[in-house]
């Protein structure tokens, strides 16, 4: 599974999509995960199966989906406290209930707090 995260600038994307490649790599699961940005995702969403999009990029989210909708590919808003997902597998976890894919409930967020967003 190929899971594309957006931010604005794709520093924060950046981060997101290192902790869930590493995350569903723990699990033995075959997922890469790269960032991208608001600006590139047009071009971005030809790679990707699913798209993670940023908390702070949420009035675009009609128009995301509508562009991803014509290429089958899934989009999941984040929740705002995902940058505290230190270790991935809340997102992980995000991405498989988006999915259908095996997996438990929803871990709880990460006690260290949020980063801050690009």
């Amino acid at each position: 599974m190929r899971i594309l995260v957006v931010c604005g600038a794709g520093a924060s994307s950046t981060f997101v999509a290192q902790r869930v490649r590493h995350a569903a790599h723990a699990e033995g699961l075959d997922y890469s995960a790269f960032a991208g940005t608001e600006q590139s995702l047009p071009i971005d969403l030809d790679a990707a199966d699913v798209v993670l999009v940023g908390p702070h990029l949420a009035h675009a989210l009609e128009r995301i989906e509508r562009d991803a909708a014509a290429r089958g590919t899934t989009v999941v808003l984040l929740p705002s406290d995902i940058f505290g997902d230190r270790d991935g597998t809340r997102t992980l976890a995000l991405v498989r209930a988006a999915t259908g894919s095996l997996g438990g409930p929803l871990p709880a967020a990460d006690a260290a707090g949020p980063e801050s967003p690009d």
